[in-house]
């Protein structure tokens, strides 16, 4: 692994995710693929890192990887201090469910609910009361309060993902992963939506975690972690668009 610029981590804000030897593998035999081989990695809390790579390199199984979403064949995951190797089944769907936040491409809102319903679905999944000042505050920066009562369908593209940005953080979890947040949506939507995010960073103190193949996304990163067949390529801080273009090897 080389990295462009140490990373130095805030001591204090620490460490959100680390990842020690981490490997997985698909099939067996002839047919068998390492899609990680092996990552050191630690990701700082309070700020955004992107996941880079070419198609195949291995960025959204690392990211459900650290989010709990897929055994690793080898090596560890800790995510908020939890050692997620040592917790069964319904121990990581509970440390999923309240610890962590998802934001996907496909939006995944229930469309039968309003937008505040869908909003507020992971604390009643979870048994827990609305934090109103927290819940406003959301609705306010992401600029939803005169939609609440409007349903997925009757929602822009950009205004479906920011009440899955929203629902992803009303339980104050310890990261948020990202997986392609952007890749449904047009330019000028995908702004909005990647300021939203860096905002609940910057005025929140959210980790976020985003996988993306943009550069125009990756941009908005404060860290930006670029993945070739499997391995740690390149580990950057605050790189400028040159950077991850080398880094990317030229391309997308």
């Amino acid at each position: 692994m080389t990295q462009t610029q140490q990373l130095t981590p805030d001591l204090t804000t620490g460490t959100a995710a680390r990842t020690r030897g981490l490997a997985r593998s698909y099939g067996t035999g002839a047919t068998e693929v390492h899609a990680l081989r092996g990552i050191d990695l630690d990701l700082p809390a309070g700020r955004l890192t992107a996941i880079m790579g070419p198609s195949g390199s291995g960025k959204s199984t690392l990211m459900h990887c650290l989010a709990g979403l897929d055994q690793p064949t080898a090596g560890s995951v800790t995510v908020a201090g939890e050692a997620l190797e040592q917790l069964d089944d319904d121990a990581l769907t509970l440390f999923r469910r309240e610890r962590l936040g998802f934001v996907f491409q496909g939006f995944n809102l229930l469309p039968m609910l309003t937008a505040a319903e869908n909003i507020r679905l992971p604390l009643e999944l979870a048994g827990r009361s609305v934090d109103r000042a927290r819940f406003d505050a959301l609705v306010g920066t992401l600029g939803l309060a005169d939609r609440l009562g409007h349903r997925p369908s009757e929602l822009s593209g950009g205004q479906q993902q920011r009440v899955a940005i929203a629902r992803a953080l009303v339980h104050a979890p310890a990261v948020v992963f990202a997986d392609e947040p952007t890749g449904n949506l047009d330019s000028k939507a995908s702004a909005e939506v990647l300021d939203h995010l860096r905002r609940s960073v910057r005025e929140q103190g959210q980790t976020v975690v985003m996988v993306t193949h943009e550069l125009d996304a990756a941009a908005y990163a404060d860290d930006v972690v670029v993945l070739v067949d499997g391995a740690v390529r390149e580990h950057l801080v605050a790189p400028s668009r040159d950077a991850l273009v080398q880094a990317l090897g030229g391309g997308r």
